[in-house]
Protein backbone atom coordinates (compact mmCIF):
# COMPACT_ATOMS: atom_id res chain seq x y z
CA UNK A 1 0.00 0.00 0.00
CA UNK A 2 1.13 3.08 -0.82
CA UNK A 3 2.69 5.91 2.01
CA UNK A 4 -0.33 8.24 2.80
CA UNK A 5 1.61 10.12 4.74
CA UNK A 6 0.35 13.91 4.15
CA UNK A 7 3.40 16.13 2.60
CA UNK A 8 4.20 19.28 1.70
CA UNK A 9 5.19 18.62 -1.99
CA UNK A 10 4.92 15.53 -3.95
CA UNK A 11 6.59 15.38 -7.15
CA UNK A 12 5.05 12.76 -9.25
CA UNK A 13 6.81 11.06 -12.47
CA UNK A 14 4.58 8.87 -14.74
CA UNK A 15 6.45 5.69 -15.66
CA UNK A 16 5.38 3.16 -18.40
CA UNK A 17 8.88 1.71 -19.75
CA UNK A 18 11.18 4.40 -18.79
CA UNK A 19 13.74 2.71 -16.61
CA UNK A 20 16.49 4.12 -19.01
CA UNK A 21 15.43 7.28 -18.46
CA UNK A 22 14.80 7.10 -14.75
CA UNK A 23 18.62 5.54 -14.27
CA UNK A 24 19.32 8.74 -16.32
CA UNK A 25 17.40 11.53 -14.57
CA UNK A 26 15.92 10.35 -11.55
CA UNK A 27 19.05 10.92 -9.75
CA UNK A 28 18.88 14.37 -10.25
CA UNK A 29 15.53 14.92 -8.94
CA UNK A 30 16.44 13.45 -5.88
CA UNK A 31 19.24 14.62 -5.30
CA UNK A 32 18.01 18.58 -5.82
CA UNK A 33 14.53 17.91 -4.47
CA UNK A 34 15.21 16.15 -1.62
CA UNK A 35 14.26 16.44 1.81
CA UNK A 36 12.48 19.95 0.57
CA UNK A 37 9.62 17.12 -1.34
CA UNK A 38 8.88 13.09 -1.46
CA UNK A 39 9.29 11.84 -4.81
CA UNK A 40 6.91 8.98 -6.46
CA UNK A 41 6.91 7.13 -9.45
CA UNK A 42 3.78 5.77 -10.78
CA UNK A 43 4.28 2.93 -12.96
CA UNK A 44 2.12 2.15 -15.76
CA UNK A 45 2.15 -1.77 -15.73
CA UNK A 46 5.58 -1.54 -16.97
CA UNK A 47 6.89 -4.57 -18.47
CA UNK A 48 11.07 -3.73 -18.48
CA UNK A 49 11.82 -4.09 -14.86
CA UNK A 50 11.49 -0.41 -13.81
CA UNK A 51 9.83 -1.67 -10.09
CA UNK A 52 12.36 -3.75 -9.16
CA UNK A 53 15.22 -1.35 -10.74
CA UNK A 54 13.12 1.64 -8.35
CA UNK A 55 13.45 -0.74 -5.40
CA UNK A 56 16.60 -1.54 -5.87
CA UNK A 57 18.54 1.42 -6.98
CA UNK A 58 16.10 4.14 -5.55
CA UNK A 59 14.57 2.56 -2.09
CA UNK A 60 14.28 6.39 -1.09
CA UNK A 61 11.45 6.96 -3.84
CA UNK A 62 8.45 5.89 -3.35
CA UNK A 63 5.94 3.94 -5.95
CA UNK A 64 2.63 2.76 -6.53
CA UNK A 65 1.90 0.58 -9.20
CA UNK A 66 -0.66 0.64 -11.08
CA UNK A 67 -2.66 -2.87 -12.34
CA UNK A 68 -2.28 -1.94 -16.48
CA UNK A 69 -0.93 0.91 -18.64
CA UNK A 70 -3.42 3.82 -18.03
CA UNK A 71 -2.27 6.59 -19.96
CA UNK A 72 -0.47 9.81 -18.77
CA UNK A 73 -3.99 11.12 -18.12
CA UNK A 74 -5.77 8.37 -15.88
CA UNK A 75 -2.38 7.02 -15.11
CA UNK A 76 -1.89 10.24 -13.02
CA UNK A 77 -5.47 10.89 -11.59
CA UNK A 78 -5.21 7.27 -10.25
CA UNK A 79 -1.68 7.90 -8.87
CA UNK A 80 -2.36 11.22 -7.02
CA UNK A 81 -5.82 10.21 -5.52
CA UNK A 82 -3.46 7.46 -3.39
CA UNK A 83 -1.09 10.71 -2.86
CA UNK A 84 -2.13 13.74 0.16
CA UNK A 85 0.29 16.31 -0.25
CA UNK A 86 -0.68 20.46 -0.41
CA UNK A 87 1.25 20.70 -3.98
CA UNK A 88 1.59 18.30 -6.95
CA UNK A 89 4.89 18.53 -9.49
CA UNK A 90 3.81 16.16 -12.25
CA UNK A 91 7.20 15.55 -13.66
CA UNK A 92 8.17 13.55 -16.56
CA UNK A 93 10.51 11.00 -16.84
CA UNK A 94 13.26 12.48 -18.90
CA UNK A 95 13.33 15.64 -17.14
CA UNK A 96 16.85 17.19 -15.48
CA UNK A 97 16.28 19.29 -13.01
CA UNK A 98 18.53 21.79 -11.27
CA UNK A 99 19.91 22.69 -8.27
CA UNK A 100 17.21 24.98 -6.17
CA UNK A 101 14.64 24.21 -8.85
CA UNK A 102 12.08 23.72 -6.57
CA UNK A 103 12.21 26.53 -4.23
CA UNK A 104 11.31 29.49 -6.13
CA UNK A 105 8.05 27.58 -7.63
CA UNK A 106 6.95 26.55 -4.00
CA UNK A 107 7.83 30.34 -2.52
CA UNK A 108 5.96 32.08 -5.78
CA UNK A 109 2.80 29.57 -5.10
CA UNK A 110 2.76 30.17 -1.11
CA UNK A 111 2.87 34.00 -2.01
CA UNK A 112 0.02 34.10 -4.47
CA UNK A 113 -2.72 32.31 -3.30
CA UNK A 114 -4.18 33.27 -6.84
CA UNK A 115 -2.43 30.65 -8.74
CA UNK A 116 -3.23 27.53 -9.30
CA UNK A 117 -0.37 26.34 -11.19
CA UNK A 118 3.11 26.80 -12.50
CA UNK A 119 6.16 25.74 -14.63
CA UNK A 120 9.70 26.75 -15.04
CA UNK A 121 11.29 27.82 -17.63
CA UNK A 122 11.57 24.49 -20.03
CA UNK A 123 15.04 24.43 -21.68
CA UNK A 124 15.92 21.53 -24.12
CA UNK A 125 18.60 18.78 -22.84
CA UNK A 126 20.44 18.50 -26.08
CA UNK A 127 21.16 22.33 -26.82
CA UNK A 128 21.27 23.26 -23.22
CA UNK A 129 20.97 27.73 -24.10
CA UNK A 130 17.43 26.70 -26.38
CA UNK A 131 13.82 26.52 -24.93
CA UNK A 132 12.22 23.23 -25.47
CA UNK A 133 9.73 22.45 -27.72
CA UNK A 134 7.24 20.63 -25.05
CA UNK A 135 6.46 24.46 -22.99
CA UNK A 136 9.32 26.84 -23.50
CA UNK A 137 8.57 29.83 -20.83
CA UNK A 138 5.04 29.21 -20.88
CA UNK A 139 1.60 28.66 -23.30
CA UNK A 140 -1.13 30.24 -24.98
CA UNK A 141 -3.56 29.41 -27.55
CA UNK A 142 -4.72 31.21 -30.74
CA UNK A 143 -8.49 32.06 -31.60
CA UNK A 144 -8.93 28.25 -33.04
CA UNK A 145 -6.90 25.93 -30.56
CA UNK A 146 -3.53 26.01 -31.63
CA UNK A 147 -0.84 26.36 -29.22
CA UNK A 148 2.08 28.21 -28.94
CA UNK A 149 4.57 29.15 -26.23
CA UNK A 150 7.06 32.13 -25.14
CA UNK A 151 10.01 30.70 -26.83
CA UNK A 152 8.28 28.26 -29.42
CA UNK A 153 6.00 28.77 -32.45
CA UNK A 154 5.55 25.90 -34.33
CA UNK A 155 8.98 23.99 -35.28
CA UNK A 156 10.39 27.49 -34.60
CA UNK A 157 12.42 27.46 -30.87
CA UNK A 158 14.52 30.06 -29.76
CA UNK A 159 17.61 30.54 -27.91
CA UNK A 160 16.92 31.47 -24.56
CA UNK A 161 18.62 34.65 -23.79
CA UNK A 162 16.66 35.92 -20.89
CA UNK A 163 13.78 37.68 -23.24
CA UNK A 164 11.06 36.04 -21.97
CA UNK A 165 12.20 36.25 -18.02
CA UNK A 166 9.32 37.35 -15.65
CA UNK A 167 6.26 36.31 -14.48
CA UNK A 168 2.97 36.66 -16.77
CA UNK A 169 -0.21 35.27 -16.72
CA UNK A 170 -0.08 32.23 -19.45
CA UNK A 171 -2.80 30.34 -20.69
CA UNK A 172 -1.50 26.49 -20.14
CA UNK A 173 1.82 24.77 -18.15
CA UNK A 174 3.29 22.25 -19.39
CA UNK A 175 2.55 18.92 -18.22
CA UNK A 176 6.68 18.12 -18.45
CA UNK A 177 6.95 20.10 -15.56
CA UNK A 178 3.68 21.25 -13.60
CA UNK A 179 3.40 22.21 -9.95
CA UNK A 180 -0.65 22.41 -9.26
CA UNK A 181 -2.01 23.26 -5.99
CA UNK A 182 -3.67 19.69 -5.00
CA UNK A 183 -7.13 21.57 -4.08
CA UNK A 184 -7.35 23.24 -7.66
CA UNK A 185 -6.58 19.48 -9.40
CA UNK A 186 -9.22 18.44 -7.68
CA UNK A 187 -11.67 21.14 -7.98
CA UNK A 188 -11.30 21.05 -11.63
CA UNK A 189 -11.94 17.25 -12.00
CA UNK A 190 -8.34 16.62 -12.83
CA UNK A 191 -6.75 15.19 -16.28
CA UNK A 192 -9.67 14.42 -18.47
CA UNK A 193 -9.23 10.38 -18.86
CA UNK A 194 -10.55 9.98 -22.07
CA UNK A 195 -8.04 12.28 -23.90
CA UNK A 196 -5.20 9.22 -22.90
CA UNK A 197 -2.62 11.28 -24.12
CA UNK A 198 -1.69 14.69 -25.70
CA UNK A 199 -3.77 18.08 -24.64
CA UNK A 200 -4.87 16.52 -21.56
CA UNK A 201 -3.34 19.12 -20.16
CA UNK A 202 -3.71 22.23 -21.74
CA UNK A 203 -7.60 21.27 -21.52
CA UNK A 204 -7.07 21.06 -17.52
CA UNK A 205 -5.37 24.49 -17.58
CA UNK A 206 -8.15 26.07 -19.90
CA UNK A 207 -10.57 24.65 -17.40
CA UNK A 208 -8.81 26.20 -14.29
CA UNK A 209 -8.53 29.75 -16.13
CA UNK A 210 -12.05 29.51 -16.56
CA UNK A 211 -12.74 28.87 -12.99
CA UNK A 212 -10.69 32.09 -12.51
CA UNK A 213 -7.31 30.65 -11.22
CA UNK A 214 -4.17 31.91 -12.77
CA UNK A 215 -1.09 30.47 -14.00
CA UNK A 216 2.38 31.41 -14.46
CA UNK A 217 6.54 30.08 -15.53
CA UNK A 218 8.33 31.51 -12.52
CA UNK A 219 11.55 31.97 -14.62
CA UNK A 220 14.24 31.98 -11.48
CA UNK A 221 13.52 28.17 -12.08
CA UNK A 222 14.19 25.87 -15.22
CA UNK A 223 15.18 22.60 -15.80
CA UNK A 224 16.43 20.46 -18.99
CA UNK A 225 13.79 18.34 -21.12
CA UNK A 226 14.79 15.68 -23.50
CA UNK A 227 10.94 16.05 -25.29
CA UNK A 228 9.87 14.98 -28.93
CA UNK A 229 9.53 18.15 -30.39
CA UNK A 230 7.27 17.80 -33.28
CA UNK A 231 5.25 15.02 -34.17
CA UNK A 232 7.56 12.22 -36.13
CA UNK A 233 6.48 11.55 -39.39
CA UNK A 234 5.20 7.72 -39.45
CA UNK A 235 3.36 7.78 -36.00
CA UNK A 236 -0.12 8.30 -37.26
CA UNK A 237 -1.68 7.25 -32.98
CA UNK A 238 0.62 10.79 -32.36
CA UNK A 239 -1.30 12.58 -35.06
CA UNK A 240 -4.68 10.98 -34.27
CA UNK A 241 -4.94 12.06 -30.61
CA UNK A 242 -3.79 15.36 -31.03
CA UNK A 243 -6.51 16.55 -33.87
CA UNK A 244 -8.91 14.61 -31.89
CA UNK A 245 -8.03 15.63 -28.73
CA UNK A 246 -7.70 19.15 -29.77
CA UNK A 247 -11.09 19.14 -31.22
CA UNK A 248 -12.14 18.03 -27.83
CA UNK A 249 -10.98 20.48 -25.83
CA UNK A 250 -12.17 22.91 -27.98
CA UNK A 251 -15.74 21.59 -27.77
CA UNK A 252 -15.78 21.24 -23.97
CA UNK A 253 -14.48 24.90 -23.15
CA UNK A 254 -15.37 27.05 -25.91
CA UNK A 255 -17.88 29.94 -24.99
CA UNK A 256 -21.21 29.25 -26.63
CA UNK A 257 -20.87 32.45 -28.93
CA UNK A 258 -17.58 31.13 -30.47
CA UNK A 259 -18.13 27.33 -30.73
CA UNK A 260 -20.02 27.22 -33.97
CA UNK A 261 -17.63 29.51 -36.22
CA UNK A 262 -14.32 27.90 -34.30
CA UNK A 263 -14.96 24.49 -35.38
CA UNK A 264 -16.07 25.33 -38.86
CA UNK A 265 -12.94 27.13 -39.46
CA UNK A 266 -11.32 24.22 -37.67
CA UNK A 267 -12.90 21.74 -40.30
CA UNK A 268 -11.36 23.56 -43.20
CA UNK A 269 -7.55 23.77 -41.15
CA UNK A 270 -7.99 20.17 -40.34
CA UNK A 271 -8.35 19.29 -44.20
CA UNK A 272 -5.99 21.84 -45.44
CA UNK A 273 -3.51 20.04 -43.11
CA UNK A 274 -4.81 16.20 -44.00
CA UNK A 275 -4.24 17.05 -47.92
CA UNK A 276 -0.64 18.45 -47.00
CA UNK A 277 0.13 15.08 -45.36
CA UNK A 278 -1.31 13.21 -48.20
CA UNK A 279 0.99 15.03 -51.29
CA UNK A 280 4.14 14.73 -48.65
CA UNK A 281 3.19 10.85 -49.12
CA UNK A 282 1.94 10.71 -45.21
CA UNK A 283 -1.08 8.38 -45.75
CA UNK A 284 -1.16 7.21 -42.48
CA UNK A 285 -1.10 10.93 -40.90
CA UNK A 286 -4.01 11.76 -43.45
CA UNK A 287 -6.15 8.66 -42.28
CA UNK A 288 -5.43 10.17 -38.83
CA UNK A 289 -6.93 13.08 -39.41
CA UNK A 290 -9.94 11.65 -40.94
CA UNK A 291 -10.55 9.13 -38.25
CA UNK A 292 -10.17 11.87 -35.28
CA UNK A 293 -12.44 14.37 -36.85
CA UNK A 294 -15.09 11.00 -37.66
CA UNK A 295 -14.34 9.88 -33.67
CA UNK A 296 -14.60 13.44 -32.20
CA UNK A 297 -17.80 13.48 -34.12
CA UNK A 298 -19.11 10.26 -32.33
CA UNK A 299 -17.87 11.58 -29.13
CA UNK A 300 -19.54 14.64 -28.93
CA UNK A 301 -23.16 13.00 -26.63
CA UNK A 302 -20.22 12.03 -24.03
CA UNK A 303 -18.83 15.41 -23.72
CA UNK A 304 -21.79 17.31 -23.67
CA UNK A 305 -22.28 17.14 -19.67
CA UNK A 306 -18.97 18.38 -19.26
CA UNK A 307 -19.35 21.31 -21.70
CA UNK A 308 -22.43 22.42 -19.74
CA UNK A 309 -20.87 22.05 -16.37
CA UNK A 310 -17.64 24.30 -17.98
CA UNK A 311 -20.10 26.91 -18.65
CA UNK A 312 -22.55 27.57 -16.22
CA UNK A 313 -19.74 27.21 -14.17
CA UNK A 314 -17.73 30.11 -15.57
CA UNK A 315 -15.83 32.77 -13.66
CA UNK A 316 -13.52 33.55 -16.65
CA UNK A 317 -15.60 34.52 -19.55
CA UNK A 318 -12.50 36.07 -21.46
CA UNK A 319 -9.13 34.48 -20.86
CA UNK A 320 -6.64 37.37 -22.28
CA UNK A 321 -4.44 34.38 -22.63
CA UNK A 322 -6.52 33.09 -25.12
CA UNK A 323 -5.12 35.34 -27.98
CA UNK A 324 -7.78 37.02 -30.66
CA UNK A 325 -5.78 35.92 -33.68
CA UNK A 326 -5.20 33.05 -36.02
CA UNK A 327 -1.04 31.69 -35.31
CA UNK A 328 -1.46 30.40 -38.63
CA UNK A 329 -1.67 33.54 -39.95
CA UNK A 330 1.13 35.35 -38.15
CA UNK A 331 2.97 32.30 -38.96
CA UNK A 332 2.94 30.94 -42.63
CA UNK A 333 1.45 34.71 -43.90
CA UNK A 334 3.25 37.73 -41.32
CA UNK A 335 5.68 35.72 -41.48
CA UNK A 336 6.32 36.39 -37.26
CA UNK A 337 8.55 33.41 -35.93
CA UNK A 338 9.17 34.54 -32.71
CA UNK A 339 6.76 35.43 -29.67
CA UNK A 340 8.14 38.88 -29.57
CA UNK A 341 7.36 39.41 -32.89
CA UNK A 342 3.64 39.02 -32.06
CA UNK A 343 4.04 42.09 -29.88
CA UNK A 344 1.21 40.81 -27.08
CA UNK A 345 0.71 42.87 -24.30
CA UNK A 346 0.36 41.24 -21.36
Amino acid sequence: MPDTTKCRVAIVILNWNGKQMMERFLPSVCRHSMPSADVWVADNDSTDGSLDFLHSRFPQVKTIALEENWGFAEGYNKALAQIDADYFVLLNSDVEVTENWLQPLLCYMDDHQEVAACMPKLLSESRRDTFEYAGAAGGFLDKYGYAFCRGRIFDVVEKDCGQYDGEVGLMWVTGACMMVRSADYRAAGGLDSRFFAHFEEIDLCWRLRTMGRKLVCVTQSHVFHVGGGTLPQGNPMKTYLNFRNNLTMLYKNLPERELKHVLRVRCWLDWLAAMQMLLKGNLGDFKAVARARRDFKKSLPQFNADRLNIQQHAVETHIPERMPFSILWKYYVKRLKHFSDLNIQL
